[in-house]
């Protein structure tokens, strides 16, 4: 099974249980800064990825980090569900499923928008407009800046991408000139 869809069922299970608490984003928040706890810090992902450590050291690791930082009874035990099933190392595959999920149980879609330079305020607007159209979702983008694009802009929503680089149409225009 690969990690995606694995990812996928933690992320569905913890949203399907969280739709009834009402606990959503204090949940989400809480396992962001898990996330950025655990890769943060490269001595605590060890523990909880090696093989070297028997599972009940990463069980007395996982409750003393709980201890300290206080999470929602929620949180604490899908952290628990996630060590127990060897899961606790791709927090960070099922934090970003997770958040999908609520978009799009939401009306919404996460959108990640990349660019060879910054986007004026304008063309941000007008991008999000259109493809809030053309997908019929409220979006919620992300920008990137990455120059090797060479200009325009490569669109990811969901599994879609949507890529009006110019390093994309030089590229295609080679591959024509070759097969010509």
């Amino acid at each position: 099974m690969s990690n995606e869809t694995v990812a996928r069922r933690y992320a569905t299970a913890l949203a399907d249980v969280i739709a009834k608490t009402g606990e959503t984003e204090n949940i989400k928040n809480e396992l962001e800064t898990w996330e950025a706890m655990m890769n943060g810090n490269g001595e605590i992902l060890q523990v909880f990825l090696s093989p070297a450590f028997p599972q009940n050291q990463k069980e007395k690791v996982l409750e003393s980090l709980i201890e300290r930082t206080k999470p929602a009874p929620t949180t604490a035990n899908f952290l628990r569900v996630l060590l127990k099933n060897g899961r606790l190392g791709e927090i960070s595959q099922i934090n970003q499923k997770f958040s999908s999920i609520l978009e799009g149980r939401s009306g919404g879609v996460s959108a990640r928008i990349v660019s060879a330079r910054l986007l004026s305020d304008t063309e941000k607007q007008e991008l999000k407009s259109s493809f809030e159209k053309i997908t019929g979702k409220r979006l919620s983008p992300s920008y990137e800046i990455d120059e090797s694009i060479i200009g325009g802009v490569v669109i990811t929503i969901g599994s879609t991408v949507y890529d009006g680089s110019v390093k994309t149409q030089l590229q295609q225009l080679k591959e024509q000139m070759m097969h010509a």
